[in-house]
């Protein structure tokens, strides 16, 4: 399968973090921030030296990843002031992704109300009302302007954001009737906190034209006090579904690209050697 990285995982020098890949023969750039900017706010210059070296060196862009509307909440509302904000900045970022030939653009989703639907006096005195009902038009203008710039988006199931698993994902891609321009991007790890199981459950959901991209890390949660842990991959709670995941994932043939998110360290804040740890498990895993 195809096999890449979130560059600035391993290092925001991006000429660095590309030599990294070629140690691992990795082929697919992923791009969050390069040096200390954030995709969708570097300079045309700096668009330019970007392309220049991935061309250069032989590396795909897979996915462009701005955190666009994140931060949002139940209360906005399309065009107001911060929804207008990341819409600005979802275009600087197509703008882009059509230069470095980035299929894919990624968006979150509002900050998470905890319940929101119920049933048998849960709809009553415990649902968030309204919240995702507001979600749906917030969205709604980002797909209508990546059909216009014939870009695709993947939503992440998020932590803390309301499209939190796969479930929620699929959800709001019918509801907006969008599935040939929204595709999911699948974190299992985030969704673990909310206790959506990776396989079966989680790919069920997004097994047939919903995937579109996919971050892989393992972790453990503990939800009820509030703590998450990352783990080295195949030491978290993810260990046992790692294997059934990429077997369903060849047997179906997917063709996007798998990231691995370097965002474990041993003990020593330093990003690089959690990845030097992880990362001959996920090509074990992923890419045989």
């Amino acid at each position: 399968m195809k096999l890449g990285v979130i560059c600035d995982g391993i290092s925001r020098d991006l000429k660095y973090a590309v030599d990294v890949m070629d140690e691992f023969d990795l082929d697919y750039v992923e791009l969050q921030f390069v040096g200390e900017t954030e995709v969708g706010d570097h300079t045309p210059a700096e668009i330019k030296e970007i392309d220049t070296l991935l061309r250069d060196r032989g590396k795909p862009v897979s996915c462009l990843s701005r955190h666009i509307f994140a931060g949002t909440t139940s209360a906005n509302r399309p065009e107001d002031e911060l929804h207008t904000k990341h819409m600005d900045a979802l275009k600087r970022v197509i703008e882009m992704a059509h230069i470095v030939g980035s299929p894919l653009v990624r968006i979150m989703t509002q900050k998470k109300e905890m319940i929101l639907w119920g049933k048998n006096g849960a709809e009553k005195w415990n649902v968030a009302h309204g919240a995702w009902d507001s979600m749906v038009p917030m969205i709604a203008p980002a797909v209508e302007l990546a059909k216009a710039e014939d870009i695709t988006l993947v939503v992440e199931t998020g932590n803390g954001t309301m499209v939190n698993s796969n479930y929620t994902a699929r959800r709001l891609i019918d509801e907006l009737d969008a599935k040939d321009t929204l595709k999911v991007l699948w974190d299992p790890a985030n969704n673990c906190w909310c206790h959506e199981r990776a396989y079966p459950d989680g790919y069920e959901e997004v097994r047939h034209g919903y995937l579109g991209h996919i971050h892989i890390k393992d972790v453990q949660v503990d939800t009820p006090r509030a703590l998450l842990e990352v783990r080295r991959m195949g030491e978290g709670q993810l260990a046992d579904q790692f294997q059934p995941m990429a077997d369903a994932l060849r047997a179906d043939g997917y063709d996007g690209v798998i990231s691995f998110e370097s965002v474990y360290h041993p003990g020593n804040g330093n990003f690089e050697d959690g990845f030097r740890l992880c990362i001959d498990r996920f090509k074990e895993i992923f890419g045989g």
